[in-house]
């Protein structure tokens, strides 16, 4: 069983993101918050126990992901960003947030990082399905 610490802020621009990774999450299983980017930025839900961020990478904003990535890192200091993109490798300006990098399409590469960050030792290998494929 997860940690009561061991929610996962989804950050993303695409509220069809926001639901698809959110299906993933609970299948870790994990309790997704999910935080809608708006153009001029986010909102982070600073009164929720987050244990893991999982940040979309190409956002329709006028703050980057590093800038979000930063304002991410101040209000939780102690979370891992994990980076989700269709890039091919982390992207330099992300490398100071970022604990790891996950390409988009590869769920069952997701769910082991979740569960590695997120889980008891003993619970990795409780829960779920693995093939919820998120959208690219």
């Amino acid at each position: 069983m997860a940690s009561p610490q061991a929610k996962v802020l989804v950050v993303d621009d695409d509220p069809a993101h926001l639901e698809i990774y959110g299906l993933l999450i609970r299948q870790a299983p994990l309790e997704p918050v999910r935080a809608l980017v708006r153009f001029a930025g986010l909102e982070v839900p600073k009164d929720e126990p987050i244990g893991l961020v999982l940040l979309d990478y190409r956002l329709n904003s006028l703050k980057t992901s590093a800038e979000l990535a930063k304002e991410i890192r101040e209000a939780y200091p102690a979370a891992p960003i994990i980076l989700l993109s269709d890039v091919w490798s982390l992207p330099d300006d992300m490398e100071p947030y970022a604990a790891e990098f996950v390409r988009k399409g590869h769920p069952s590469k997701l769910l082991e990082v979740l569960r590695r960050y997120l889980l008891r030792p003993e619970d990795r290998d409780s829960g779920g399905r693995e093939d919820v494929e998120p959208s690219r």
